[in-house]
């Protein structure tokens, strides 16, 4: 098993893309603290893998003191911390035209906030093990500008050079840092991009513009960003750190 004895955190855990990689870490050996704002879906996660396999620990991550005390739970519960999956994020505003301020701060604070916030947290905890494994989640939009959702691709531009910049930092401690980049995902966040104004038509037509687009010709599956995520947080990518993996379908290859 590819992640035999590992002790792991994934946050935004309880739903799509972070549930199929409490999946995938749980199947390969792992046990794993999952995080979510959700109290029911993590119950549901908890009760699928088990309880002694998995944990379910609730946590607002756009409150810093929930953003670090979630990890520092999950690595009481665990007993150290090897792999860090810090995956929430959220659509955010679709304009900079009279734009929200609170959505603007949300947006922000969730998708790199809480990232740092994670991350500088778990380094801690790595360090006195010798060393971990820290995955962020971009997205095309954080490789490629998004005309659909500027301040998501803003966000996540950031996240893509906190990867590369702690990658260097922390290389010393045997941490490697990388990211994740999902195309468009077949997941429940899909038409917080694509429907914003609620609109099944447009969300539809702008869906089908999107795919268009993608030389593949599909939606990625959430399991098979929780493949990528996996293979960054085993030993097969042990020479593997400031990476930003895209996983689109040759969306940015063009």
């Amino acid at each position: 098993m590819r992640l035999n004895g590992k002790l792991a955190i994934v946050t935004a855990a309880a739903s799509g893309m972070g549930r199929a990689g409490v999946a995938r870490f749980v199947r390969e050996g792992a046990k794993v603290a999952a995080i979510d704002i959700s109290a029911e879906a993590l119950e549901g996660v908890v009760a699928e893998f088990g309880a002694d396999t998995v944990t379910g620990i609730r946590a607002d991550l756009l409150n810093p003191d929930d953003a670090t005390g979630s990890i520092d739970q999950a690595v009481e519960w665990l007993g150290g911390a090897d792999i860090l999956w810090a995956h929430a994020g959220m659509p955010g505003p679709a304009s900079v035209e009279n734009l929200d301020l609170d959505a603007y701060r949300k947006a922000i604070d969730l998708n790199i906030t809480s990232a740092a916030l994670g991350a500088g947290r778990v380094a801690q905890h790595m360090r006195k093990r010798g060393g971990g494994s820290i995955i962020f989640t971009s997205s095309v939009s954080g490789l490629v500008g998004s005309m659909m959702s500027p301040i998501y691709s803003a966000a996540k531009w950031g996240v893509v050079g906190l990867t590369k910049s702690l990658a260097l930092a922390l290389a010393g401690d045997g941490i490697r840092v990388n990211v994740v980049c999902p195309g468009l995902a077949d997941t429940p966040m899909k038409t917080g991009f694509t429907g914003r104004s609620g609109d099944p038509a447009e969300a539809a037509a702008n869906e089908a513009k999107l795919i268009a687009n993608v030389p593949m010709g599909r939606l990625v599956q959430a399991g098979e960003i929780a493949d990528a995520a996996l293979w960054l947080a085993s030993d097969e990518a042990s020479f593997v750190t400031g990476v930003a993996l895209p996983v689109d379908g040759g969306f940015t290859a063009r």
